[in-house]
């Protein structure tokens, strides 16, 4: 049994918690009151990010960050990725130099471009990566709350941590496989919520199967670009964390990066599609930190662009999609 804090509550977050709570660990959930966490905490359910899985009173719940970072062994972060680098300074210097560091977050942060990892190290310094493991891979909450079978992929570039992660969550119904390309399943997770708002939108202008599996494949081969490009190894994206996240990411209902796409392909602005999500969406921002990227290092991505100008640069969506598919031809090559 390990003492396990989760920051966030979210959905994600308090189904990793429910899931600790039921593997045996102590775990400690902190949300903030803003977003509900009394009410959570007083009547075990998280009825606005994850209705209908109860909340065990093992597991505790609090909004006080002090009580929850008391010297936990494991310390799960479950933060947006546009404001996890306010949590860790927040945070600062009151974690020990042991506790091993778990992050679920999946984008890009805004402006920096930096991965999730990269924010870890700019804030808590070079030390902290021995200690890191991003856990990813196709795992919607709604079905890892209600105990559906699941497989992700703990990575860090220290083998020993990663198989600490993978002993630490692995469950019946939650399958832990172990890597060291942090890079590859951060960029996985990442990008592939850009394909998924862009599936989205194919869905929301009315257009099928054939079009969404085009940009299913196009879109794995630009990941795999911008993958490679800043160190991932290109293996890993037939994997859990890739092309696994993007199929569940694409096709499920529970997508908030593809009901997002719908709404904007129906005519929504991004704002009105937030809003009517009613959760982050990671890759909305993920969308302009990748095309930013993309262009700096001379890395086509032209799903990509099609998502920014669509989004950012009001571009009406149908016109976009024309506008992709009469580029100059070209043979298909595939990333090795």
């Amino acid at each position: 049994m390990k003492k396990v804090t989760v920051l966030g509550a979210g959905s994600w977050g308090t189904a990793l918690a429910v899931l600790l709570q039921k593997r045996g660990h102590e775990v400690t959930m902190w949300g903030r009151i803003e977003d509900g966490i009394l009410d959570v905490a007083r009547d075990r359910i998280n009825p606005r990010y994850l209705p209908g899985v109860t909340i065990p009173d093992e597991l505790h719940v609090t909004a006080d960050l002090d009580y929850a970072l008391n010297r936990p062994e494991i310390l799960v972060l479950s933060i947006p990725s546009q404001a996890l680098r306010s949590v860790l300074q927040q945070i600062g210097g009151r974690i020990g130099h042991e506790v091993v560091i778990v992050n679920t977050a999946k984008g890009l942060e805004a402006g920096s471009h930096l991965r999730m990892s990269e924010v870890v190290y700019e804030i808590w310094g070079p030390d902290i990566l021995k200690r890191y493991a991003v856990l990813s891979g196709p795992s919607h909450a709604e079905e890892v709350g209600r105990g559906i079978p699941t497989a992700v992929v703990a990575a860090s570039s220290n083998l020993p941590t990663a198989e600490l992660v993978q002993d630490v969550f692995m469950y019946r119904c939650f399958r832990v496989y172990t890597s060291q390309d942090v890079i590859g399943v951060e960029m996985g997770g990442s990008l592939k919520n850009i394909i998924a708002l862009a599936t989205g939108i194919s869905e929301g202008l009315g257009f099928g199967d054939n079009t969404k599996a085009a940009l299913l494949t196009r879109g794995l081969v630009e990941i795999i670009r911008m993958g490679v490009q800043v160190g991932a190894q290109a293996k890993t994206f037939a994997g859990l964390s890739g092309i696994g996240d993007l199929v569940v990411t694409c096709n499920s209902r529970h997508s908030r990066n593809s009901r997002a796409g719908v709404l904007i392909g129906q005519g929504c602005t991004r704002e009105q599609a937030i809003e009517k999500v009613g959760m982050v969406v990671e890759g909305i921002m993920t969308t302009k930190a990748a095309y930013e990227m993309s262009h700096e290092l001379g890395v086509e991505m032209p799903i990509t662009d099609t998502v920014y100008e669509v989004i950012f640069a009001n571009q009406p969506a149908g016109p976009a999609v024309w506008k992709l598919m009469e580029r100059d031809k070209k043979q298909e090559t595939l990333p090795s």
